[in-house]
């Protein structure tokens, strides 16, 4: 007797998109049970650690939604009109280059990045894949010994080459605010309340400056922690040389004037390499360097964490970019001196 063909199990699947914007932002948060039970579990028991997942956005970064807005607020007051020819020109260390790279491409523009050398070949890479014309910064600035400032010079001087060229500038735009607002608004949503804690990687301090109008706005008690490079400038912090792109900064930028966070936390590099190996042992997650970091701060400020609160880590982007530097056992050796075995007890040590 022939039986009735099995019932096919209801299919959720998004709407199509009628176009790449349209896939920015409403990234997931991930519950990181794994990481409460080992790490956690003995420095903040009974807290609940969530991962805000921006490489789910749809260019792979947080900074989709700052390039999407730094345009758009450009073309609703004028800066750039799309009826003529359009140069955008801005500095970047990856993300942010990638980003308006893509936007430049969907609407036509020409695209000009400058970055230095610890720029990774993997973004470079991407970049030119998307037309942009990438200029290489190959010394730091002479005043100052840093990558920042003289990419900033660059830019200033392409500005004077290209007639009608335009720079957005991400270190002043408040573009960036009001995009990662909405940032914090999404998560407050998904978390069904606001965080008690949240963990922010900063550089030019856009995206933690949003998610802090956002708590502000809401009158909300989280603790927004931002997470800086040992070596960067940001908030006092004293000028050192760093070897990571995508976080920490050399010259202090205008942004950071109208951003408090509750406390800065400054993780040296060979810590944040350790935290993003940590978090891929643990929930699968291969962060970029400022993922790791991110953890790092997080680990640091465990013992202030109280039962039932919740805390969250905002990780600005995978790591695949990263392969050649940061999950690279022998370019970990040679510049940051640790070995695969160190690594690799740290690694265990903090799992244990």
């Amino acid at each position: 007797m022939c039986q009735p063909a099995p019932q096919s199990p209801s299919i959720h699947a998004p709407a199509p998109l009628n176009s790449f914007n349209e896939a920015i932002g409403a990234t997931p948060l991930l519950r990181c049970s794994r990481l409460e039970r080992s790490i956690f579990a003995g420095l903040a028991p009974g807290v609940r650690v969530w991962a805000k997942l921006e490489q789910y956005n749809a260019g792979g970064s947080a900074k989709d939604r700052t390039a999407y807005a730094l345009v758009e607020e450009a073309l609703d007051q004028g800066v750039i009109d799309p009826s003529k020819p359009v140069t955008l020109v801005e500095s970047s260390s990856g993300n942010l280059g990638m980003a308006l790279a893509r936007q430049a491409m969907l609407r036509g523009w020409e695209f000009r990045c400058v970055v230095d050398q610890r720029t990774n070949a993997a973004t470079v890479a991407s970049m030119r894949a998307l037309g942009a014309k990438v200029e290489l910064v190959k010394e730091p600035d002479p005043d100052t010994g840093d990558w920042l400032a003289a990419r900033r010079k660059k830019v200033a001087e392409l500005l004077e080459q290209l007639p009608g060229s335009i720079n957005l500038d991400q270190y002043s735009n408040q573009a960036a605010f009001r995009a990662h607002a909405r940032t914090m608004a999404e998560i407050e949503a998904q978390v069904g309340r606001a965080p008690d804690w949240l963990f922010v990687a900063m550089s030019t301090t856009g995206t933690i400056g949003g998610c802090l109008r956002h708590i502000e706005a809401s009158a909300a008690s989280t603790r927004a922690v931002g997470v800086d490079a040992e070596g960067s400038v940001l908030f006092g912090g004293v000028r050192a040389n760093r070897l990571l792109p995508g976080y920490g900064a050399g010259v202090v930028p205008e942004l950071s004037a109208h951003v408090r966070p509750f406390a800065v936390a400054r993780i040296v590099d060979i810590d944040a390499v350790v935290a993003a190996r940590v978090l891929a042992r643990t929930e699968g997650l291969i962060p970029g360097a400022s993922g790791g970091a991110v953890l790092a701060a997080a680990m640091r400020y465990a013992r202030q964490f109280q039962q039932d609160q919740d805390v969250v880590l905002l990780l600005h982007d995978a790591g695949s970019n990263y392969m050649d530097t940061i999950y690279n056992d022998a370019w970990v050796q040679e510049h940051l001196h640790t070995s695969p075995a160190e690594v690799e007890a740290r690694i265990q040590e903090a799992l244990a």
